[in-house]
């Protein structure tokens, strides 16, 4: 029996992975530069009405990245998939892609939009010169959540990057470990 199950694991867990990538890219897949730009627009300003500290960094950033809308879907194995775009004195300036793979306890789909507010020109650059900014190493991000607003201000700013998840909507839930890659790509 254990000999089945474990037959059953090694043939239903890559293909549940494969899926839940291939879902998730297709899906949240932007059709040109000009759709992205205009989700991005939106998206900001949908942030900025619900967290007036979001718009405060705004002012201090020096690079915004915008994902509009990523798909997360998983069942034991998981993955993540979205595009932004790098917003510089408010204008585009570069195309995005976040792909996250994850392994653990998880089930479910949902989707998010998030924001990372890039506070000075290291965190830009390195942004810019590598092969993909793997979460977790390179320049500090902080995500923001409530408590966090409370006591954000101009004189606690000390991080290089500040993220901001909003607009989650679906249902899943995780105990799982994952990874997320930021990587530049041709729009």
């Amino acid at each position: 029996m254990i000999h089945l199950i474990r037959n059953l694991q090694k043939i239903f867990l890559p293909a549940a992975a494969a899926f839940v990538l291939c879902f998730a890219s297709g899906s949240a897949f932007a059709a040109s530069a000009q759709d992205l730009d205009e989700d991005a627009q939106q998206s900001l300003q949908m942030l900025y009405q619900k967290s007036p500290v979001a718009e405060n960094l705004s002012r201090k950033a020096a690079a915004i990245l915008v994902f509009p809308k990523i798909i997360k879907a998983g069942l034991i194995f998981g993955g993540a998939y979205g595009e932004g775009v790098l917003l510089e004195e408010g204008r585009p300036n570069g195309y995005y892609n976040s792909v996250t793979a994850s392994w653990g306890w998880q089930a479910g789909a949902e989707s998010y939009g998030y924001v990372v507010f890039l506070m000075n020109q290291k965190a830009v650059r390195y942004l810019k010169k590598s092969m993909g900014w793997e979460i977790g190493t390179g320049p500090s991000v902080i995500v923001v959540n409530e408590g966090i607003a409370k006591n954000l201000s101009t004189t606690t700013l000390r991080n290089d990057a500040y993220a901001f998840i909003f607009d989650q909507q679906g249902l899943m839930a995780s105990l799982s470990i994952e990874g997320t890659k930021i990587s530049h790509i041709k729009r």
